[in-house]
């Protein structure tokens, strides 16, 4: 008599729940889908990810930008299996209306390499050296005048033994942004490094990288790239370059979520890599 008393006191209870689940479900479905409108009024967030290629403007002074993820490379090397997992996070501040301050690390790292010949294997975990720099805004595209940004990075041996690069190593890339017809962008990015080897010889090397985005509606959009972070001689580690592929989905104005793969195009570069993301501002 007490059992059948509970039951139905608590069945009498649910479907209050419910209700409430499904309010509650409704009510975010509906602000994810009503976005685009609140879009339009204020300014959607502009990523540095998931491309190569950074973005020309900056966020606005006093606010703070997260972009983060995971990523994954593949890759085979004189009969060694290797697959490396990375968390990149980017952070940005807006100190001025056309300055921005960054932080930038690929994060956690765990490499897995398997001898195919022995069929031994190894792990190494660690972190992965920081990277300190500023954006500046240089001017707004207008028609065929590009949106100019210029970056300034240092890449601090910083990280775990095993991760750790070669002493300090500055950065400077241009980032160039034109808006095109039918809902097309161009992004085009040169610079260089100044790089160390391991033997301590010191030598510059080339960063390019060119990508074309398409927006499909108010919230997702996608691009295809070309990228090539390093462009050095054989002797300074040799030309990494890749063809990238993704898109990007804006939840809301202040949240995006997005992926992309990226396919080696020579020896020297990852066989094949992956990452998805996701970004916030406040």
């Amino acid at each position: 008599m007490h059992t059948k008393a509970k039951v139905k006191s608590a069945r009498s209870r649910f479907p209050g729940r419910r209700r409430v689940r499904c309010f509650l479900i409704g009510s975010a479905l509906t602000a994810i889908s009503i976005a685009p409108l609140h879009a339009e009024e204020q300014d959607a967030i502009k990523t540095d990810r998931p491309d190569f290629v950074e973005s020309a403007s900056v966020v606005k002074k006093g606010q703070f930008q997260v972009e983060t993820g995971i990523a994954i490379e593949r890759d085979t090397t004189q009969g060694n299996y290797q697959r490396t997992f990375t968390t990149p996070t980017l952070l940005r501040i807006g100190v001025h209306d056309a300055l921005e301050l960054r932080v930038e690390t690929d994060g956690r790292t765990v490499r897995r390499t398997e001898d195919s010949a022995t069929g031994g294997a190894s792990t190494v975990r660690g972190y992965s050296d920081l990277s300190l720099g500023m954006k500046w805004h240089m001017q707004d595209g207008e028609g065929m005048k590009p949106e100019l940004g210029l970056l300034l990075h240092a890449d601090l041996d910083s990280g775990s033994s095993a991760f750790r690069g070669n002493g300090v190593r500055p950065s400077l890339r241009l980032a160039a942004e034109w808006e095109l017809p039918n809902q097309y962008s161009l992004g085009v990015m040169p610079g260089f490094i100044y790089d160390k080897r391991a033997d301590g010889e010191r030598f510059f090397g080339g960063i390019f990288a060119v990508s074309l985005q398409k927006s499909l509606n108010d919230r997702l959009s996608a691009f295809v790239e070309l990228a090539a972070p390093q462009i050095a001689r054989a002797k300074n580690g040799g030309s990494i370059v890749s063809y990238d592929v993704g898109m990007a989905y804006l939840l809301t104005p202040s949240w995006q979520i997005d992926t992309a793969i990226q396919i080696g195009a020579n020896r020297n570069t990852p066989d094949r890599s992956g990452t998805i993301g996701i970004s916030t501002r406040f």
